[in-house]
């Protein structure tokens, strides 16, 4: 279909890809954990947008050019990894400044939850943490025309058609991973393990944040 072939391998291999863990499936289940639903599904459209101009980019030879090009590729590597590094030291140290302005540093456990963002900035995080990582759009210049026929009629064409599938697979993926952290979230809240577990796992996924920031940041072009 549009010059492409191995389609069924694609999805397969696309979709085992999609779940691989990351920064977007991290900041999925932070959000989803601690606002529910909707807060996750938000990433994850953030995450799917940011998705789609790899996408674009890639079939218009940006990526190829972003590939070529030092420079560029390290100005936006460092945006990327300064916006990692940035989400990772807000999970990190946020209810620990919380606790300080309290005027009460041994009170972490009796906190009340942070108030919850909104959904359009959780959107937008999700959307720059990935459209930030510029080794997104060197992977789909990677993978994606291994699937495309050398006769195709527009190769263009045929590389938005598969990266169309490709980020639907991974919307689904993201909002069924949004779904069932949400669920676990919703079952342990407002227990008193759960909030002292919550807020390790928070400082956890800002520790992995921070260090994903600092490997983008050393990323070479190759």
């Amino acid at each position: 279909m549009l010059g492409t072939h191995d389609l069924g391998l694609f999805i397969a291999s696309g979709l085992l890809l999609n779940m691989t863990p990351g920064p977007d499936s991290l900041l999925i289940m932070a959000r989803s954990a601690t606002q529910g639903f909707r807060a996750g599904s938000a990433a994850a459209l953030g995450i799917g947008a940011g998705t789609c101009v790899h996408v674009l980019a890639a079939a218009l030879g940006l990526s190829a050019l972003l590939s070529a090009s030092a420079a560029a590729f390290t100005v936006v590597k460092l945006l990327g990894a300064a916006y990692l590094i940035y989400l990772g030291a807000g999970m990190l140290f946020k209810r620990r400044a919380a606790a300080a302005e309290s005027g009460s540093p041994g009170s972490l456990q009796g906190m009340p939850p942070p108030a919850p963002l909104p959904l359009r900035q959780i959107f937008a995080q999700g959307f720059l943490t990935n459209v930030l990582n510029p080794k997104v759009g060197l992977f789909f210049l990677a993978f994606v025309p291994q699937f495309i026929s050398a006769d195709a009629p527009s190769k263009a064409a045929a590389f938005l058609f598969l990266g169309a599938i490709f980020n639907v697979n991974g919307l689904v993926w993201c909002h069924l991973l949004a779904w069932s952290s949400a669920a676990a979230g919703a079952r342990a809240r407002g227990q008193a393990w759960a909030q002292a577990l919550g807020r390790w796992l928070n400082r956890g996924i800002g520790a992995l944040f921070l260090a994903f920031g600092v490997r983008l940041a050393v990323a070479e072009v190759g």
